[in-house]
């Protein structure tokens, strides 16, 4: 049943009565032996319906052959047209796109000429019924069409996801690369100088003390230069705008339809680099978690400065803590966003929104983080 209910989207109840229609309408004929027949082919033809879901390849063609035939035959013999509702269901989640319109051809060109005799002849039953034999040949023409679309987006938007993540992860590592090369580019020569000259300088310790302090001195001159190289290096690595994370957050809302609401200006004033990334990495996660679990209809990021702190909050009009704490899947995200502001002496509160209706997740970060102290080449 997980399988018919994930391929069609009708749950449990709905396919029963399903299953049972065609039993009621072949109990109003008289006859024991039509009743009879009529039962067989009922159960043949559900047989040969879960054959067609459990089967593959060739053999889901011939079974679902086999069913339009069945359908034909209950529609010029007992007058009942809405097998094609079940082809219908089923043939929208051919993957195979001659398959699909192969089927769905025969199928909705079968019902049709089967309906149009019963009307020819003039079927009492068939007649009586025109409205419900509309409404299902309409069915089984557009059925298919909708459920075949709405597959092939959902499948779409898998590779996209799953491009997305390969992407992501060939960024990191070219990151990491371009980091890696750097640091060996700035740092490897001068730690190599460093280590011969502290050899240098150890055997010029005794024979030679004028010496040895000369290589000392080029040793420290040396050690600083590599620092404010590293240091020059981390400043002008690429590093995370809350401007730019404020407009990806807005675009994700967007597409979340989530209305998205900005009060304060996103330009920080003396704010270092390293807080403002972190600012716009806790904004990310906090604002997936608001898509993901809050069933939000608003999301409003709130930005305020003061003399010594940058404050964030970022509130939201959905079903609260109480109840996404109970999926307990906000867990791993707010522990990971504490650790972050952790490093730069910055904190998180997560309380619920105005009127104890939604969340309320406030942000606190340092503006500037305490500079070195100079060195002193005396």
């Amino acid at each position: 049943m997980q399988n018919f209910y994930k391929k069609t989207g009708l749950n449990l109840y709905v396919w029963l009565a399903f299953f049972i229609l065609p039993f009621y309408f072949i109990s109003q004929y008289s006859k024991l032996w039509t009743m009879v027949t009529g039962i067989i082919i009922i159960l043949v033809f559900f047989v040969c319906y879960l054959l067609a879901f459990i089967t593959k390849g060739w053999q889901v063609y011939m079974w679902i052959g086999l069913l339009i035939a069945i359908s034909i035959t209950m529609t010029i013999a007992y007058d009942y047209a809405y097998f094609s509702l079940f082809l219908a269901f089923f043939i929208g989640n051919i993957k195979n796109k001659a398959g699909f319109f192969t089927l769905y051809s025969v199928n909705l060109g079968a019902s049709f000429l089967t309906i149009n005799y019963g009307f020819i002849n003039q079927s009492s039953m068939l007649v009586s019924q025109f409205p419900f034999v509309f409404i299902s040949l309409m069915a089984s023409i557009l059925l298919p069409i909708s459920t075949y679309n709405k597959n092939k987006t959902e499948q779409l938007e898998g590779q996209l996801e799953n491009a997305n993540k390969r992407l992501d992860d060939l960024v990191k590592m070219e990151e990491r690369q371009r980091i890696a090369r750097d640091l060996h580019d700035t740092l490897g020569q001068k730690l190599s100088l460093i280590g011969l000259k502290t050899d240098l300088a150890k055997r010029l310790l005794r024979n030679n003390p004028d010496q040895a302090e000369v290589e000392l001195n080029d040793l420290r001159q040396t050690a600083s230069t590599a620092l404010k190289e590293v240091r020059e290096m981390v400043t002008t690595m690429r590093g995370t705008q809350l401007v730019d994370e404020l407009f990806r957050a807005e675009q994700i809302l967007k597409a979340a339809s989530i209305e998205f609401e900005l009060e304060g200006n996103p330009k920080l004033q003396d704010t270092s680099q390293l807080n403002e990334n972190v600012i716009g990495m806790c904004l990310k996660e906090a604002v997936t978690n608001v898509v993901k679990h809050s069933q939000a209809t608003v999301c409003t990021i709130i930005i305020k400065e003061t003399q010594s702190d940058n404050i964030l909050t970022v509130r939201d009009n959905g079903v609260g803590l109480e109840r996404t704490r109970n999926k307990d899947r906000r867990g791993t995200g707010i522990l990971g966003m504490k650790e972050r502001l952790e490093f730069v002496n910055g904190c998180l509160d997560l309380r619920p929104g105005a009127d104890k209706t939604g969340t309320q997740l406030v942000i606190q970060v340092p503006k500037l983080t305490r500079k070195p102290m100079k060195e002193d080449t005396t």
